[in-house]
């Protein structure tokens, strides 16, 4: 029973594979699909750092926080490629009308989340990385300053976008490819709520008790704490990984069982408008 279970990891762990060297293959032979990975985080970066540069010339308090705006745009592009990378990897299946040959293989419905995962993640580098390389030279900025936290604070803000990404894509699944455009808007609705530029406390009374349910509010109210008070609040940190861990969970079920129903009812062939 229990080489028969490690023979399966290992099968599971190459098809894996085997799904990570497909969307290699497609990103490397598509500039475009690499130009998208890099031009949004470059264009933030560029347009905020000189938003920055004016404003700490007009504001006292911009002036003692050095790059917070920069900072803030760079971490809130770690959510948005978390979730944005996902549901493309999930469309590209779709689009190629290839998922529901996908799922007449061996491959295991939790390990395609595994690959939707593990894609989105090594997008997010990429995207995020480049930006934060060029924030470097141009404005003297360097999200890196967070020191050790700023891990903590990458692997939250990432684990809320594939809670997004895979809430998105069972939408599409579920409802067609109208839903796409979902996968698109519902991350900026959550942009007021979340405090990436502004702290919590200007939010009103009702909104704010809704924002601290979200994980990314905790991340950004940290960011301020260290750029700000040059102190590390680990109860901010502790509270986004509680969140964190209930709605990825929650999400990674709910794909399952959408796609689950979808087996049953034959709709992974049939996905249209």
């Amino acid at each position: 029973m229990i080489a028969r279970r490690g023979h399966q990891w290992r099968l599971g762990l190459r098809r894996i594979g085997a799904m990570m060297l497909r969307h290699f293959y497609l990103m490397r032979r598509s500039w475009p699909r690499l130009l998208d990975l890099i031009y949004w985080p470059a264009l933030n970066v560029v347009l905020w750092g000189f938003i920055t540069i004016f404003l700490t010339g007009h504001s006292s308090w911009l002036a003692q926080t050095g790059g917070l705006l920069v900072t803030a745009v760079l971490l809130w592009d770690i959510l948005f490629r978390g979730q944005i990378g996902l549901f493309l990897t999930f469309l590209e299946e779709v689009w190629s009308r290839n998922l529901g040959h996908l799922m007449v293989t061996p491959m295991r419905p939790i390990e395609l989340v595994a690959s939707l995962l593990l894609a989105s993640l090594l997008r997010t580098l990429f995207a995020v990385g480049t930006a934060s390389a060029l924030a470097i030279p141009l404005f003297g900025i360097s999200v890196y300053d967070l020191g050790l936290p700023l891990a903590g604070y990458f692997f939250n803000l990432i684990a809320f976008g594939w809670s997004m990404g895979l809430i998105v894509s069972g939408l599409v699944l579920r409802y067609g490819q109208s839903a796409e455009h979902l996968g698109w808007v519902l991350v900026f609705m959550i942009v007021p709520i979340c405090g990436v530029y502004y702290p919590l406390e200007v939010l009103p009374p009702v909104v704010h008790w809704i924002a601290l349910a979200v994980p990314p509010s905790h991340v950004f109210e940290g960011m301020r704490a260290i750029l700000i008070d040059h102190q590390f609040r680990l109860d901010l940190m502790i509270n986004a990984t509680i969140l964190n861990m209930l709605y990825l969970a929650a999400a990674i079920a709910g794909f399952l069982g959408i796609v689950r129903q979808a087996r049953v009812h034959g709709q992974l062939l049939q996905l249209g408008e």
